[in-house]
């Protein structure tokens, strides 16, 4: 029996302002403040996201911007046009050229 993947969507224009806990994957595409804990789970930054939020998940892929510190146990991705500012803990990076 196959497992079916859960992907939660918060579009771009949800805002949300305050804790964000999970055990499925997310994408944001919207506005959040606070943070984002997805310990088991993949966060996904849309290139529309604007996040000032400490993001805490398996592995991370940033396409937008945020503004806060990143956490992950697996690998945190920056893609080209993606803005970080704030502190990366990772057992891998990896960073697109441009």
């Amino acid at each position: 029996m196959a497992v079916e993947s859960v992907l939660a969507h918060l579009g771009k224009t949800i805002v949300v302002r305050g804790e964000i806990l999970g055990s499925e994957d997310l994408v944001v595409e919207g506005r959040v403040e606070g943070t984002i804990s997805l310990t088991e789970s993949r966060l996904t930054i849309g290139p529309t996201a604007n996040v000032a939020a400490d993001l805490s998940a398996r592995d991370v892929l940033v396409l937008g911007q945020v503004q806060g510190n990143i956490t992950a146990i697996g690998r945190v991705e920056l893609r080209a046009g993606s803005n970080v500012v704030g502190d990366i803990h990772a057992v891998r990076l990896s960073v697109e050229d441009n």
